[in-house]
């Protein structure tokens, strides 16, 4: 913790002139890229610091967040990297609201209404023209007036030049056809809203099971199967889904979703009216 700070000290300051004096509280810290939420008397924000391969991804990051409409971002570089500061967002992620389901213990209605949240809040960033490029079950934010999306690294506009290298970002939420563009090139790969949808179904099965919507062992990919085999199988679709089914009218429309081709997909906005009409 001192050491990214003490090298970075103007992010602290930044941190500072919006939240005061501040706390501060490790969230994540891998690959080069670290997460601290800075909490102080006139709130709290969230500082990222991206070393090594990460520093230009976290300026990519930052430069996404300048060009949302509700978001603040404060960025600088330091010897070893760059550093942003925003706001935090309160609020559980969608992981967090599906808990109760997972475990067995009701919270349907508050699932259905965050699975509703979260398709609204990625059909809105698709309808301003971007692609989102890393939906996840914790990039979902579920405040109290609306859901705010998260972690923006490999975000664009439609019609924007694709990032110089793309090698995907959570593999088991990798739709089928950029699986297969990543293999077979060229790069650089574009990213899709409609792979943003696969994603978005596979983040609400996951969340709904515990698991990750394909069905690895049944495939003969176990535990510690390297990524590019388990990518070579995603392209060509040769693993199952999974068939945990503990809400089936739920999962049954996003199975449709996942096992649909790219042009057949809904969009996230009509995913958000299937789900609605599911019912607790």
């Amino acid at each position: 913790m001192g050491e990214f700070l003490a090298e970075a000290r103007e992010a602290l300051r930044a941190a500072e002139a919006f939240c005061g004096p501040v706390e501060l509280t490790e969230v994540s810290n891998r690959r080069g890229s670290a997460v601290w939420k800075a909490s102080g008397p006139r709130g709290s924000a969230s500082i990222k610091l991206g070393t090594g391969g990460a520093a230009e991804v976290t300026a990519r990051e930052a430069s996404v967040l300048d060009q949302l409409p509700g978001y603040t971002v404060s960025v600088g570089r330091f010897a070893d990297g760059v550093w942003y500061v925003t706001p935090w967002l309160a609020g559980p992620s969608t992981w967090q609201v599906f808990r109760p389901v997972r475990k067995g213990d009701g919270g349907k209605n508050e699932a259905l209404a965050a699975a509703v949240g979260l398709c609204r809040a990625v059909a809105d960033f698709h309808a301003d023209r971007w692609v989102h490029g890393d939906l996840q079950p914790a990039h979902g934010i579920h405040g109290e007036d609306k859901v705010r999306l998260i972690d923006f690294a490999w975000s664009r506009r439609i019609d924007s030049t694709p990032w110089p290298t793309f090698e995907g970002t959570m593999i088991h939420l990798t739709a089928p056809e950029l699986a297969a563009r990543i293999i077979n090139g060229p790069q650089p790969v574009t990213t899709t809203q409609t792979a943003d949808v696969y994603a978005l179904a596979g983040t609400l099965w996951t969340c709904t099971t515990g698991t990750w919507p394909l069905d690895y062992d049944t495939a003969g990919l176990p535990k510690g199967t390297p990524v590019e085999e388990i990518r070579k199988a995603i392209a060509h679709r040769g693993i199952p889904m999974s068939t945990a089914m503990p809400w089936p009218a739920l999962q049954a429309r996003l199975r449709c979703v996942l096992l649909a081709a790219p042009d057949e997909r809904p969009t996230a906005a009509e995913l958000a009216e299937l789900i609605e009409a599911v019912g607790g």
